[in-house]
């Protein structure tokens, strides 16, 4: 921490703005019966800030709120929501720096990205205010005998359930669109990184109707029954990994409640012998595997590289990890933080210990930081050159700052290897030809595929966003993620037409 006397540094907050949050349900703040402790990842003795801690009754209680606030919120148009969350919307990036520094201190990434964490939900607010239109579209199937009325219906309470590592720009990826759609929700942030999340959501809360949003911090167990088993809950939105969504799953299906999973990925990049490798993409493609330190769903998690173009691609991605500074956010030269949690530290360490035993390259890069900084949850980023394809470092997802670098010869090989996974988010093929591109990328089975890039950074906000396999059920973002959060509801109108004695059967189903 800072002393009180001096301004706070990038990425710290000082004593007395030591951040304590409530429950905000019902239009109001509540105290939980017990406190949620929050810690520094790169200082795990500091405490950072402190979070209420809802009971089962109070968790029961915002649900509650949603659903007494549904009936007057669904019954406005598109529009009209659209223009009462823009005026919410406004209040997000309110004291951003200093929301970004409460953000860093809490889940242990670099100011700026907690910044680009606080715009990934504005941007994306705006972004589904934009599809006011579709709110209310109709699709009319003429008749005789029947002239079908196609529209889409709010569906109720949405719980969103939100994970650590971006977890303000990943709730931009449902909340506004579940709140367009006409629905009113509950958001869970994560129990260890819940501080600058709450605080954005009860911003966003206090401009809307009492009810509408809903926020309440708390552990899994304590709390998750009664947000995702609750029969007045219609739809629960999970990010986070493949063992906690089928947790989720299980959970919805005592109530049959609809549910959007989005999940773990083991990214694939496939680079073809053609591709080129300029600075833009290369930096973006180094951010695409070590932004956030590697705690990102859609980082690339396994390379296949062209065996004619993977010393230039080593070379490039090592130009780059030599320039690596590992550190706090406080410190404004820092480049990669911490791991959030150490228990995944440890799991990160363990694969790239089995790459080496195993007789693979591993080469590391930076220093780790010493003196106060020494307990920090903090790892060198590697790459991991030409390891036995069933390494788990290949198989499983990192989630941290290495890489396995694997090579073919044969284009289908290399198709074959990005596939041969249970996962299924995010792929990317670099290419200089825009034809093979689309040739080879629609063979890459992931709900969305990167060409000459790979990550969040150009990821198109207005397309559906969603894994297949393992990585995931339904989408978010875009017209189709809107639908997610409507039921499709067919009025059928009798038209005049043939006499009862000329019309033909027809089959009852």
């Amino acid at each position: 921490m800072t002393d009180t006397t001096t301004s706070p540094s990038p990425g710290s907050i000082e004593d007395h703005d030591r951040p304590n949050t409530p429950l905000y349900y019902g239009g109001r703040e509540h105290q939980g019966e017990s406190k949620l402790t929050i810690v520094n990842p790169a200082k795990p003795s500091e405490v950072v800030g402190q979070a209420a801690a809802a009971s089962r009754e109070q968790a029961l209680a915002a649900v509650a709120a949603a659903q007494d606030a549904f009936p007057a919120w669904a019954t406005l148009s598109g529009a009209e929501r659209g223009k009462a969350l823009t005026e919410a919307a406004a209040a997000i990036m309110e004291g951003s720096e200093q929301e970004a520094a409460i953000l860093s201190s809490e889940n242990g990434k670099v100011v700026g990205e907690s910044t680009f964490d606080l715009m990934g939900l504005a941007q994306r607010f705006e972004l589904a205010i934009g599809l006011a239109e579709e709110v209310d579209a109709v699709e009319t199937l003429p008749g005789p005998p029947t002239e079908v009325r196609i529209s889409h219906q709010p569906m109720g309470v949405v719980t969103i359930i939100v994970p650590f590592n971006w977890p303000i720009a990943i709730l931009g990826a449902s909340l506004p669109y579940a709140l367009m759609a006409g629905n009113t929700v509950v958001v869970k942030p994560p129990p260890s990184c819940p501080l600058a999340t709450t605080r954005a959501v009860q911003r966003v809360a206090e401009r809307l109707p009492a009810g509408v949003l809903n926020v309440v911090t708390g552990e899994d167990a304590e709390i998750g029954e009664a947000l995702v088993s609750n029969q007045d809950v219609a739809k629960v939105c999970f990010t986070g990994s493949v063992g906690g969504g089928k947790r989720i799953m299980t959970m919805a299906a005592q109530t049959l409640t609809n549910v959007t999973l989005e999940l773990g990925g083991n990214d694939g990049v496939l680079i073809l012998e053609d591709a080129e490798f300029t600075e833009q993409n290369m930096d973006l493609l180094f951010m695409g595997i070590f932004g956030t330190t590697g705690q990102v769903c859609m980082n690339a998690k396994r390379i296949y590289v062209h065996s004619s173009k993977r010393d230039e691609l080593v070379a490039e991605l090592t130009q780059r990890l030599e320039q690596v500074k590992l550190g706090p956010a406080t410190d404004s030269s820092t480049t990669m933080g911490p791991f959030h949690q150490k228990a995944q530290l440890e799991f990160v360490q363990a694969l790239v210990q089995e790459a080496k035993d195993s007789g693979a390259e591993v080469r590391e890069f930076g220093d780790l930081p010493g003196g106060e900084w020494a307990e920090g949850h903090f790892m060198r980023p590697s790459l991991v050159l030409d390891p036995d394809p069933a390494l788990r470092v290949v198989t499983e997802e990192q989630f941290g700052p290495t890489i396995p670098i694997l090579t073919f010869e044969d284009l289908e090989d290399g198709i074959r290897m990005v596939n041969d996974t249970q996962y299924g988010l995010c792929n990317s093929v670099w290419t200089s030809d825009e034809q093979t591109a689309i040739e080879v990328g629609s063979r890459l089975q992931a709900g969305y595929v990167f060409h000459n890039t790979h990550g969040p950074a150009l990821l198109d906000q207005r397309a559906p966003f969603g894994g297949i396999k393992q990585s995931g059920i339904g989408r978010e973002m875009g017209t189709i993620g809107l639908r997610n959060f409507q039921e499709p509801h067919a009025l059928g109108l009798l038209k005049a037409g043939p006499s009862s004695g000329e019309a033909d059967s027809t089959p009852v189903g």
